[in-house]
């Protein structure tokens, strides 16, 4: 009889982590739409730590901005994470190609700002070497405290 319980409780436990944790959405986004919305958010939660001046100063929240360019309300944006989250496989591969579209903007962002700084390096006008142990001409303290004693001068 045990024996019977013990198969029973194990083919009850293979059947049931089968089943998918949370349903399907009735408005399912498609994976790379939601790869690019997640991509955005990211972008924008960089930003929010980066440059909190610029996310401060603008009237609209960002994340709305963002549901509303890709015709997404929160609702469906929220069921849909879940959904995706309940998969622990498939949401990693997400944020891996998150992550590397991240990484790629990375690259390119210091690229450019290497050539930039290049650029201000070549135009900065170069002072002479000696100019820099030159001694700086030394103010007698004394002459001006003078002048300030003696009205009238």
């Amino acid at each position: 009889m045990k024996n019977y319980l013990l198969i029973l409780l194990v083919l009850f436990l293979s059947v049931s982590c089968k089943k998918q944790v949370v349903k399907q959405p009735a408005k399912l986004i498609e994976k790379d739409k939601m790869i690019d919305i997640m991509y955005d958010l990211s972008l924008l939660e960089a930003m929010k730590y980066q440059h909190t001046e610029l996310i401060d100063s603008t009237e609209t929240d960002p994340t709305k901005f963002i549901l509303k360019k890709y015709k997404v309300d929160s609702l469906q944006f929220a069921q849909n994470n879940m959904y995706y989250a309940s998969d622990y496989e498939s949401y990693k591969d997400m944020f891996d190609e998150v992550d590397k579209r991240l990484k790629k903007v990375e690259r390119a962002t210091d690229s450019i700002v290497k050539i930039e700084e290049k650029k201000a390096a070549k135009n900065k006008p170069k002072t002479p070497k000696d100019s820099i142990n030159r001694p700086v001409s030394k103010i007698n303290i004394d002459s001006i405290r003078r002048q300030m004693r003696t009205p009238g001068k």
